[in-house]
């Protein structure tokens, strides 16, 4: 297991720790430190002292954000997408190693128009407006108009860190819209913390295993798996479709990289290669 420096640590997270004026307040903060404009790295270190010396912030944070920045640089995605930007965090730290990278666009796709505007702001302030573009509403829909507007054709990288259960909906969707294609990666946040076993089940599963569910067409609640509180941990349940089945025919190499939440408490990144797409 890997070592966390507890200087570092984010304050707890508290009952409630999101949707509450601080992610405005972030932006305040942000905006009061000297030499940030155009500054990527400047603005992330404020995130960060804001998490640490304010309130907590529930952000990829260094630890695991190290992990994907790693595989971008390792990969050099040409097309990235986040599902789940929250305050821009990610999409600040991933957007800036992929255009260092020689990356071409970078797509945060964001369900809550209040957490977008959070996104863009700070993404203007690091300047990186000309390369990230924010596609504001359900992951689902966002990701079916960026194909339909051919910006989308491929998906190099996919970072998954918003609403728990749609992490394998998601996925499905994409594999059915063919963005899913051999060499493309795909890096999964809080598979430890809060925990996502229906996601992990599906991208460690054999094509046999995947098969043999698709023919039994097993209808699961999209929520099934997961504790009350991990479905609802970042807000009301939401309904997703159980009419994607996906492609079962892909095959995926995963692994767990163990790391650490912001605040120290244990948690994983789950890295997926699609090695094999059959024509």
């Amino acid at each position: 297991m890997p070592h966390f420096d507890e200087k570092r640590a984010y304050a707890a997270q508290e009952d409630i720790f999101f949707d509450d004026g601080r992610e405005e307040e972030l932006v305040e903060f942000v905006k009061s430190k000297p030499n940030v404009q155009g500054s990527p790295s400047a603005v992330l270190k404020a995130i960060d002292e804001f998490g640490r010396t304010k309130k907590y912030l529930m952000n990829v944070g260094e630890d695991k954000g190290r992990i994907v920045t790693d595989l971008i640089h390792e990969a050099k995605p040409e097309i990235m997408l986040e599902l789940g930007g929250y305050c821009g965090y990610s999409t600040i730290l991933f957007a800036n190693a992929q255009r260092a990278a020689g990356g071409k666009r970078y797509y945060s796709l964001e369900r809550s128009p209040k957490f977008a505007k959070v996104i863009k702001t700070l993404v203007g302030i690091a300047g990186l407006s000309d390369f990230v573009e924010m596609v504001v509403g359900p992951s689902n829909e966002g990701i079916r108009i960026l194909l339909v507007a051919g910006k989308v054709k491929k998906i190099d990288m996919m970072f998954l860190d918003h609403y728990k259960p749609a992490y394998t909906t998601d996925l499905k969707l994409c594999e059915s819209l063919g963005l899913i294609q051999k060499g493309t990666i795909l890096a999964a946040d809080n598979v430890i913390k809060p925990g996502n076993p229906p996601y992990l089940e599906y991208v460690r599963s054999s094509v046999e295993e995947k098969r043999k569910r698709v023919a039994e067409e097993q209808r699961k609640k999209d929520t099934e798996g997961f504790s009350d509180r991990a479905a609802k941990q970042y807000g009301d349940v939401e309904e997703l479709s159980m009419e994607v089945k996906g492609n079962p025919e892909i095959v995926y190499e995963s692994r767990l990289v163990n790391s650490f939440e912001p605040t120290g408490v244990p948690d994983g990144i789950e890295i997926t290669r699609c090695v094999e797409v059959p024509a």
